[in-house]
């Protein structure tokens, strides 16, 4: 009996080993973070470091220059999103060709965004011009698609 004590005490041990550096793995990744948590889903983590993921606004910026009425073009994505996924090493390069500043809004770490923005999936592109909604794109359309959003709504600025 006593040798099963041990065996299942060592056991536990180490599960709890496991979390521990799993936790402490998770936590260093997140360091210094553009998204300013300290804990990412495990979907962000992976795309710190993907190129077309750089432009990330956080959700006070945004607000912020709603209500000083800036124009602001924002995609709205979720970092497990597989069509966000498929659209956006598409998209980033276009907005750029554009020279359009595409801010990125991750609904997996700011989920308030969904409702406050009232979006229904991604990936999502809203332009704003005077604090306000004037136009919005939903799905990942081909490329000519999102030519035609940026036309009519960003750059007939």
């Amino acid at each position: 009996m006593k040798k099963v004590i041990i065996f299942g005490s060592i056991v536990v041990l180490i599960f709890v080993a496991l979390i521990v550096v799993s936790n402490l793995n998770q936590a260093q990744k997140a360091a210094g973070n553009p998204f300013g948590k300290d804990r990412l889903h495990p979907a962000t983590i992976e795309l710190i470091d993907d190129p077309n993921y750089q432009n990330v606004i956080l959700p006070e910026e945004l607000e912020k220059k709603l209500a000083d009425e800036e124009a602001v073009t924002v995609y709205f994505y979720s970092s497990d999103c597989p069509y966000c996924k498929e659209a956006t090493p598409r998209l980033v390069p276009l907005a750029e060709e554009n020279g359009i500043n595409l801010v990125q809004y991750n609904l997996k770490e700011f989920e308030e965004g969904w409702d406050q923005y009232n979006l229904d999936s991604t990936p999502t592109i809203i332009h704003f011009e005077n604090g306000a909604e004037a136009g919005r794109i939903v799905s990942a359309v081909p490329d000519e698609e999102f030519q035609q959003f940026f036309d009519e709504y960003v750059l007939s600025e």
